[in-house]
């Protein structure tokens, strides 16, 4: 029994040691893989609306996770990835999908040096947007989260827009 004993010390103070680093919070990520990171997710962003510009299909959903979101610009428009696959499909087969182009782009990040969040302007075929979104590191490669597209209104436009809407919102 007492040479066990020992044993089952030791055993016990690895296995809290183990589950101590485990569950350590991560540290902010330093300002050289932020700026890496920041041109990696810059770029998968590009070419993600390329491949929606040239209706690649195939291309244009694998910068999606497989859980990921998406909310257009009508307030009915929330999908997880496989419904807006099905949504999107015929545009796709048309060739008739949208043509999304950076105008200003700000990328950030907190504590987890492989989830980022992004905020765009973007020329489009509705003039101005924005997109908004959430993207996290699977391996070597940024995936979109959550994207978020929103039209802007100026505010010297507002209460037009409000008057169009209410009928149909109310």
């Amino acid at each position: 029994m007492k040479a066990v004993l020992p044993i089952l010390l030791v055993s016990a103070i690895s296995l809290l040691v183990a589950c101590n680093e485990n569950n350590k919070e991560q540290t902010a990520p330093t300002a050289t893989a932020t700026a890496d990171s920041k041109k990696q997710i810059a770029a998968m962003l590009d070419s993600f609306n390329v491949a929606a510009a040239n209706a690649d299909y195939t291309r244009y959903f694998n910068f999606y996770t497989e859980d990921a979101t998406f909310n257009g610009t009508d307030a009915t428009e929330n999908w997880d990835k496989a419904a807006f696959m099905i949504w999107a499909k015929p545009f796709f087969d048309k060739k008739t999908t949208w043509n999304f182009t950076a105008i200003k782009r700000n990328i950030y990040f907190g504590k987890h040096a492989d989830i980022a969040w992004f905020e765009e302007l973007l020329n489009t075929q509705m003039k101005i947007c924005r997109g908004s979104g959430v993207v996290v590191k699977l391996g070597n490669d940024w995936k979109v989260q959550q994207y978020v597209l929103s039209t802007t209104i100026p505010n010297s436009q507002l209460d037009s827009v409000i008057k169009i809407k209410t009928p149909e919102e109310d």
